[in-house]
């Protein structure tokens, strides 16, 4: 058994164990691989895949419990080059954030750019998703580090921490009828509601608060961006429900922003790693800004 063979099992789940695929990102020629295939299931001494003639299938019950043990393998190598990279101080490393567009667009500008200026020669990389594929980007190892409010539930292979904590506000229209008088959500179910997407940005802080007051939430329009929300509030598509920080007075001051903290729960939101990555300085410095910084919110009264 050698490392190159354990790279072939890891690779054939990644294809969906297509051989050609395989031989590809290995660089050598299919036939290489199903020779290495075939010896590595002589000296274990049983198939590690179901096959139809030469095609497989998928892994066998006891390929799924060799493959976990491969991950751990390589995730050992991964943090090797991490640790000698870190210890010689090689100045060409990456940092992978996945992210969703809120929090790229109104909170990492202050934590990036202060990582910049500390690291000019780091390399970022931002996958915006949506807040389930952010977990699933880390676990595939096609992230560092995962930056989202919903969805952050206990992984035991995640290091979970919380950045800031903020609350959502109601846009609408100058002159709105909403803009007098006192806000409740009975007053709010009035009117067709625009607001995030279902996983996105709150959004089951939103529906928890409607669950608990009995009282029937009509989203008319759900939308991942909040700057798409406004823009229909603006067509008159109904009253905006959006994070507080997404308000920026300079450019939204034809809509009227509400503040609805007393009504829906704050949200966090949160980072989180892979407990068994080596984390080098610069992405241990990150996530220093990560927890230091939060993003401007406009006051309201």
């Amino acid at each position: 058994m050698n490392l190159n063979q354990l790279e072939i099992l890891h690779l054939l789940q990644e294809t969906g164990y297509n051989l050609t695929k395989t031989a590809e990102k290995m660089h050598i020629v299919q036939s290489a691989v199903s020779r290495q295939l075939m010896m590595l299931e002589e000296e274990i001494g049983t198939p590690l895949y179901e096959r139809h003639g030469k095609r497989l299938l998928g892994p066998t019950p006891l390929c799924e419990r060799i493959l976990a043990e491969v991950d751990t393998v390589n995730q050992a190598k991964r943090n090797i080059r991490q640790i000698a990279d870190d210890y010689l101080d090689i100045r060409n490393g990456t940092l992978h954030v996945a992210t969703t567009h809120t929090q790229a667009r109104y909170f990492l500008p202050t934590p990036i750019s202060r990582f910049r200026e500390k690291f000019p020669w780091i390399k970022i990389y931002m996958e915006q998703s949506s807040p389930l594929n952010l977990i699933n980007l880390l676990h595939q190892h096609k992230a560092d580090i995962a930056i989202c409010t919903e969805q952050m539930l206990s992984d035991d292979k995640l290091v979970i921490k919380p950045c800031y904590e903020w609350h959502h506000i109601v846009v609408v229209p100058k002159g709105h009828e909403l803009a007098q008088g006192e806000i409740t959500l009975q007053r709010l179910a009035d009117f067709p509601i625009l607001t995030y997407s279902r996983g996105f940005t709150g959004r089951s802080n939103i529906e928890k608060a409607f669950d608990k007051a009995e009282i029937m939430l009509d989203i008319t329009l759900a939308a991942a961006d909040a700057d798409v929300i406004k823009t229909y509030v603006r067509l008159g598509y109904g009253v905006g429900i959006v994070s507080s920080m997404s308000y920026e007075s300079n450019i939204d001051s034809d809509l009227v922003a509400l503040n609805l903290s007393h009504l829906i729960p704050v949200s966090t939101t949160k980072l989180a790693y892979l407990k068994q990555s080596y984390l080098p300085s610069y992405m241990r410095y990150f996530i220093e800004q990560l927890e230091s910084s939060s993003p401007k919110f406009y006051q309201l009264n």
